[in-house]
């Protein structure tokens, strides 16, 4: 006969689901996507999701032919895999059962453990993907370190809402500690939350967080190193699919692998710009006047290195795809332009994002409800599962639990969230 829930155990599994949702603060601010389960099944657990289309305009006067305008549109898209696949497993005694608050508090680690997994996949993505770089030379204090953040992003045509920064407690505290100086005045609700609360709140467009832990980026390594911007190499062409030998396939066209002089000292996470290549605004086209930032995503050997985004400069009889898709302008075509590391001091990864760039991915696990282990599931307003089992041992008088969620994080459009970092 199947093990029972006893009332107890089912309040305090309510329990852990209410405060569950409430930990996870990340999700609730990134998109959400809910897949079918069993089409997930059957591709391994990846779903390609597209990214947003750009269109191109041209003038037009009634009366005047436009027929040989017409253009093709190009969808891009990324895949999308639920790949987070984590528990807290535990064990308790008959004789640790005669205490419920025991029971209670493990259930409290767990629930705190698997919500701090989802936070931290979604920072992780982050903070290895996002290529909007921000780099200050001083330590975090005023709202100009995050005007730059939202600069950055109105430059290039991101949509100026659902925009959220999480930052380090170091750093989340710099910025607090503007907000509570002496010489403004108190009886402001905005200095008072600061000075009592160490509140942030919004600044500078963005809703903030406090990270009690956050990633760390080291110093770049690499020197006088150089790139090519004279050749294709900054024509990147976007693809929807390719033809392989097994027909036709998606493209991630999220990352390019490019040639340089040399990749000694270069690690995955560097960011850096290149000279004489300018970002653009990603709508109307025109040039921002400032240079493209760029993320190192892994080395393949002494001289090839995949980076994000790539470089589409559409320069040289361009498709229809790089032109709708185009973010750089060369401004300076050269065999050698130098490369110049933005990561230039030790410094906590602090993250900014737009809400459609990340996204989660929710799964499910299909456990069956008559094998012999009790089975309580339940799902938060994020459509993340939370499924609880537990399983008695006759032999031993020992009880199996278990608390598990499935899920995936990706970022679709990594020229939406971005990096800033202190002490540059």
């Amino acid at each position: 006969m199947a093990n029972s829930f006893s009332k107890e155990e089912r309040v305090a599994f309510e329990d852990i689901l209410e405060g569950f949702q409430d930990l996870l603060v990340l999700s609730r601010h990134v998109s959400v996507y809910n897949t079918n389960q069993t089409e997930m099944a059957r591709t391994n657990d990846t779903i390609w999701r597209p990214m947003p289309y750009i269109a191109q305009s041209i003038d037009s006067t009634p009366g005047t032919s436009i027929s040989s305008s017409y253009q093709n549109m190009t969808q891009l898209s990324v895949p999308s895999t639920i790949g987070f696949s984590k528990t807290v497993p535990w064990t308790m005694t008959t004789l640790d059962l005669r205490d419920a608050l025991q029971e209670n508090r493990l259930g409290e680690s767990a629930k705190q453990k698997l919500a701090s997994d989802i936070n931290v996949a979604i920072m992780n993505t982050a903070a290895a993907q996002g290529t909007l770089v921000v780099p200050i030379g001083a330590a975090a204090g005023d709202y100009d370190d995050v005007s730059l953040c939202d600069t950055i992003m109105n430059e290039q045509g991101v949509p100026d809402y659902d925009r959220f920064l999480g930052l380090s407690s170091r750093d989340y505290n710099g910025l607090a500690g503007n907000l509570s100086q002496a010489s403004r005045s108190f009886g402001n609700a905005k200095s008072d939350k600061a000075y009592e609360r160490n509140f942030v709140g919004m600044v500078a467009g963005f809703d903030t967080y406090k990270f009690d832990y956050a990633n760390r980026i080291g110093v770049a390594a690499g020197s006088s190193i150089t790139i090519a911007t004279n050749g294709s190499q900054a024509d990147f062409v976007p693809q929807a699919t390719s033809t392989s030998v097994g027909g036709q396939i998606n493209v991630d066209n999220r990352y390019q692998s490019v040639v340089v002089s040399s990749t000694t000292g270069i690690v995955a996470g560097d960011a850096f710009t290149i000279d004489g290549v300018e970002a653009v605004h990603h709508i109307t086209k025109a040039s921002t006047g400032q240079l493209k930032t760029y993320r190192v995503l892994s080395v393949t050997n002494g001289t090839t290195m995949v980076i994000s985004p790539p470089i589409i400069g559409a320069t040289n009889s361009p498709t229809d795809a790089e032109l709708q898709y185009k973010n750089v302008e060369v401004v300076t075509e050269s065999a050698t332009a130098a490369i110049t590391f933005l990561n230039t001091g030790a410094s906590a990864i602090n993250v900014f994002w737009q809400k459609d760039s990340l996204e989660i991915l929710p799964g499910r696990y299909a456990i069956p409800a008559d094998a012999g282990t009790a089975v309580m599931r339940a799902t938060t307003d994020q459509g993340v599962e939370l499924v609880m089992q537990k399983f008695y041992d006759i032999d031993s008088m020992t009880i199996k639990y278990r608390l598990d969620t499935l899920f995936g994080v990706v970022n679709k459009q990594p020229e939406m969230s971005g990096i800033l970092l202190f002490n540059q």
